[in-house]
């Protein structure tokens, strides 16, 4: 599992100096992917390329489950062409035979004629397909049943953080993805106390090394403390919004 970069907001209380936004990239190897029982099936789907039995695969997840980990390690094996907006409508009526990838595909605001087509070129074995999602295509704004109906046919599988250790696996590694080496005993802190999924996990990530650097200071168990009681304000606050309106 891996994680896109999540930038939180720093509390107001405590921070004693601005911290540099020095970036990361987090490291999208194939090697680097945890393995685990939410993510098995989905992971072994990419690696089984080139012997799929099907020219189309959909792998749904919230934000934060791996999805784009997946997507480039399909990429590198397939040699395939990523599919954007800009892109999508001449990649499509060019009728060309290499795999492509589709990201975000229920979020990204793709021209539909232009998805149809690729689509079709996947159910008649003449290109690969593999689209990543966060929803169910039943949920995805197509305005044609025709465009549904055929995305209804890809192999689906779906991301799921299943359990603590998965958890603990994946802020190691985006800790890791930050050069941060943190002791085991504030990820065991953390997990237990947090709020369960992938996007949850990448958010303290970041807000903790944020706190860290505004701080000068190490990863720390009071400030994983810290970092825990600002993003259950931040919940509760939303609440209250919700709440008001």
């Amino acid at each position: 599992m891996t994680a896109k970069p999540v930038t939180m907001p720093l509390p107001e209380n405590g921070v004693r100096q601005l911290p540099l936004d020095l970036g990361h990239e987090p490291s999208h190897a194939e090697d680097d992917f945890l393995v685990g029982d939410g993510n098995m099936l989905a992971h072994a789907r990419v690696l089984a390329w080139p012997h799929w039995p099907d020219g189309m695969t959909l792998v749904v997840g919230p934000a934060a489950s791996g999805k784009s980990h997946l997507a480039r390690i399909f990429v590198e094996r397939a040699a395939a062409l990523a599919v954007t907006p800009e892109n999508i409508v001449v990649l499509a009526s060019a009728d060309g035979r290499e795999p492509v990838l589709i990201e975000d595909v229920d979020r990204l605001g793709y021209d539909e004629h232009a998805l149809f087509h690729l689509l079709n070129q996947a159910m008649r074995g003449e290109r690969v397909l593999l689209m990543t999602a966060r929803e169910d295509v039943a949920q995805w704004p197509l305005q044609t049943d025709d465009a549904r109906s055929r995305a209804r046919r890809a192999s689906t599988f779906r991301l799921e953080t299943s359990d603590d250790i998965e958890l603990s696996q994946m802020m190691v590694k985006l800790f890791e993805d930050r050069q941060i080496k943190v002791d085991p005993k504030v990820i065991g802190y953390i997990v237990p106390r947090m709020e369960r999924s992938p996007e949850e996990a990448a958010a303290l990530v970041d807000l903790m090394d944020r706190l860290a650097l505004a701080k000068g200071s190490a990863i720390t168990r009071m400030l994983a403390a810290e970092a825990l009681a600002h993003r259950q304000e931040m919940r509760d606050a939303a609440e209250q919004d919700w709440d008001a309106d």
